[in-house]
């Protein structure tokens, strides 16, 4: 059983610190606006992982594969949304280009934050996949019902821990500095990023 928890703790953590929509979106939402408003995305990000961990542990490869309209629909509007994500940070940077970086930022409206981190975490490719095929092997039937519970605990504190921690450190404000004098860049290489998991993610479908 420990074994068990260990392996998976590992192989979560490297699934978490590998770059992705849910890294760079944390990272430059706390860069560029508060540390407050990254958490709120994180746990709008936690929320997304806990919904991914639930259903992979109610069988979610077995689901996919009988379902693959259901596949489709997932992979298509997740691409749809990164998308969008990528264009509304390609317009960010066109407009500090414009304006100069001494544009303030505007803060989103109460709970935006949030739920753009949930969504961006259930249109993650990468999510689907991880918990679709790589999560899914360690939760087989030969895994209890207290064991699934104890992952599920494991997978969800571990995604929280991690963001919290990109968020501290990228709402530094050594980083935050960093990021005001390459506003227009950052913004501009996070868009055509968001976009390009979009687009990766339509026409891999």
């Amino acid at each position: 059983m420990l074994m068990l928890f260990l392996t998976v703790a590992m192989v979560h953590l490297i699934a978490l610190m590998s770059p992705g929509p849910d890294f760079f979106f944390v990272s430059q939402t706390a860069a560029s606006r508060s540390r407050k408003e990254a958490m709120m995305g994180v746990i709008g990000i936690t929320l997304g992982v806990l919904v991914w961990a639930a259903v992979a542990l109610m069988g979610l490869h077995l689901i996919l594969q009988k379902m693959a309209w259901l596949h489709q629909i997932i992979t298509v509007g997740g691409g749809l949304y990164l998308c969008w994500m990528g264009w509304q940070l390609l317009k960010s940077a066109r407009a500090k280009k414009q304006n100069g970086d001494e544009t303030p930022v505007a803060l989103p409206a109460r709970g935006r934050t949030f739920m753009r981190g949930l969504l961006t975490n259930l249109s993650n490719p990468k999510a689907v996949i991880y918990f679709g095929s790589v999560f899914s092997m360690f939760v087989g039937d030969s895994v209890s019902g207290g064991e699934r519970l104890g992952i599920f605990l494991l997978i969800v504190v571990e995604t929280l821990a991690w963001f919290s921690l990109v968020a501290l450190v990228f709402a530094l404000p050594k980083m935050r500095r960093g990021y005001q004098r390459l506003a227009k860049w950052i913004d501009g290489v996070a868009g055509v990023v968001f976009a390009g998991f979009g687009v990766a993610l339509i026409m891999n479908r």
